[in-house]
């Protein structure tokens, strides 16, 4: 037997990757990391300004108190001066935020339930949450909002 390919690259591993979905970010997940993306550079921003402030004011410290540049002092006011900006960029960083979003959306399936749409994913609160009529077919599944007659079949004739 002459093996061509396997993995991935066999018949049944192209089959299977066709049949995977990638699940793709809502609306509301976009508009969460542009968010947390732009929260984080404004923490790295006021950290960067905070640790220069601070390094201007040991600077002028040493100048007017004629204290030596290299001693125990400076140095544990650097590494404080540095701790205090790494801990503005880690409280800056929205850790809470993904959470909150989940537990909104998990209320909101909740709140649909009992008005008698049920939601199985909770990223489809989003679209659902904002529908104003809910078009389905006789078994519930949803369709594409064309609820036309396109054919007619009267005694034995297609109209």
């Amino acid at each position: 037997m002459i093996v061509l390919a396997i993995g991935k690259n066999s018949r049944e591993g192209i089959n299977r990757s066709k049949l995977q979905k990638e699940d793709d970010d809502t609306p509301l997940q976009e508009k969460l990391a542009i968010l947390a993306d732009q929260i984080g550079k404004i923490g790295i921003g006021s950290a960067t300004l905070t640790f220069l402030a601070l390094l201007i004011h040991l600077i002028i410290d040493i100048i007017a108190y004629d204290r030596p540049v290299f001693s125990y002092g400076t140095l544990n006011s650097l590494v404080e001066y540095f701790i205090i900006a790494v801990s503005i960029v880690v409280i800056a960083v929205p850790e809470g935020l993904p959470l909150a979003v989940t537990i909104s959306l998990a209320y909101s399936v909740g709140k649909m339930k009992e008005e008698n749409n049920l939601v199985r994913f909770l990223a489809a609160c989003e679209t659902m949450g904002g529908a104003n009529n809910i078009c389905t077919d006789k078994t519930g599944t949803l369709t594409m909002n064309q609820m036309t007659v396109t054919k007619l079949w009267s005694e034995g004739n297609n109209l």
